[in-house]
């Protein structure tokens, strides 16, 4: 798409300098560093974390963070984080068609809309996941959030990413992932619509992959990371940070996308989903779809995630005597599901490119009559799952839609399970 350039891997140590001589050598924070830049470190976990875990990296700017006037409260983006319905909330299945009234002649942060969130961004748990439509980019405006880390998933409309470390461009197809505390501008080119999961618990990370051994699923190789690219601007740029909830903003005299050299494992990335390499069965049955899992973010029970970003990309089925498509299922997790392009091989119609649904924990879910009843009586021959992109944003905490949310979602959506046959015994 452009002459970028980018680092692979995944939660490797990067070191990126934009003029030669800024990064110093041996000391993360010299008396006197380089052409008289700041030295600041960005922490994304507890200082004293474990070394695997622990997340940081050494910026060296032309002026300081801390160099801001107070933040007051910003009320452009009316629908993103206006918290969650307060009535009690049926353990009903909800589904959505792409809205068509999200906010029109917007940049990004006001063209956000929050469907479905859990927990207290203060507890430092929790995920939220937003639709996004944008027709203008970010100019002299950027934004950061406090709260958590952001994955975008672009479902139209290409996007780029000016970050304090470097620049993303970002197609459908792939996403990318923003770290709590990055401040960011998008750019687009016409439409933009997608998909945000915000994470607020520990940050995402890929999944062991046990006895699946050494390979499979997603390859940290295939992570990339942008190089420093820098903004020597005095212009008065605006920032919008997300913080407790809430949105607030404060006006610079500069861009803060200052950094000439950074170093450290804390940095923005994007992944490519065609590259994700799908484990499957070769026998009879097909495994639950934690094999599907592209980053995770742990909760303090092993095995039970704060957050999962599970993907449904095109592979092959060839599982004898085994109904191959998800089978009916009652779960302890939360399921918010979106579709990026083509068609989910569970639902016959109904659930569209741009659009949502949700099964709570404990709901009953599966195929519809139509797709039960093709895949009961399919040849069971291997085939190809074509043309397709389903995700999952999957969370042991139970999901409460906005009241936007819950004024639009489809009114017949139980009917998908209307009309099964009774079994009948012998």
């Amino acid at each position: 798409m452009s002459d970028l350039r980018y680092q692979s891997g995944f939660g490797s140590h990067f070191e990126s300098e934009a003029v030669a001589g800024a990064l110093p050598k041996g000391r993360n924070s010299p008396q006197k560093p380089a052409f008289g830049l700041y030295a600041e470190q960005l922490s994304g976990s507890a200082f004293t974390a474990p070394r695997h875990e622990n997340r940081r990296s050494w910026l060296y700017r032309l002026r300081p963070t801390a160099d801001h006037r107070p933040f007051t409260r910003y009320d452009g983006a009316r629908l993103f984080a206006p918290g969650t319905v307060a009535e009690p909330l049926a353990p009903n299945r909800l589904r959505w068609d792409p809205p068509a009234d999200l906010p029109a002649s917007t940049d990004f942060v006001d063209g956000v809309v929050t469907m479905l969130a859990n927990r207290d961004p203060a507890d430092l748990e929790g995920v939220a996941v937003h639709l996004y439509r944008a027709d203008k980019s970010m100019i002299r405006r950027l934004f950061v959030n406090a709260d958590g880390e952001l994955l975008i998933i672009p479902q139209s409309g290409a996007l780029r990413i000016a970050t304090e470390l470097g620049r993303l461009e970002v197609a459908p197809g792939s996403i990318a992932l923003i770290p709590r505390g990055v401040k960011f501008r998008v750019e687009v080119d016409g439409e933009a619509r997608g998909y945000v999961a915000e994470n607020h618990g520990a940050p995402f990370r890929l999944p062991d992959l046990g006895p699946i051994g050494a390979n499979g699923l997603a390859n940290p190789r295939d992570f990339e990371t942008p190089v420093a690219a820098f903004e020597d601007d005095d212009s008065e740029t605006e920032v919008v940070q997300k913080y407790l909830g809430s949105l607030w903003r404060t006006t610079l005299d500069h861009s803060p996308l200052d950094v000439v050299a950074w170093h450290g494992n804390y940095a923005p990335s994007r992944y490519d989903l065609s590259r994700f390499n799908v484990i499957g069965s070769i026998s009879f049955d097909h495994p639950d779809p934690s094999i599907f899992t592209v980053l995770t973010s742990p909760s303090d029970v092993p095995g039970r995630a704060n957050a999962d970003f599970v993907i449904f990309p095109p592979r092959w089925m060839v599982a004898e005597d085994t109904f191959r498509p998800p089978w009916f299922h009652r779960n302890v997790m939360s399921e918010a599901m979106g579709l990026i392009h083509g068609a989910y091989d569970a639902k016959a119609d109904g659930f569209a490119p741009g659009g949502l649904s949700l099964h709570n924990l404990m709901s009953g879910h599966g195929p519809d009559v139509d797709s039960w009843r093709k895949a009961s009586e399919a040849e069971l021959k291997p085939h190809k799952i074509e043309g397709t992109m389903a995700f999952m944003v999957e969370t042991c905490w139970p999901y409460r839609p906005t009241r936007f949310a819950l004024d639009r979602a489809q009114p017949d959506y139980d009917a998908a399970w209307a009309g099964f046959p009774k079994a009948k015994l012998p």
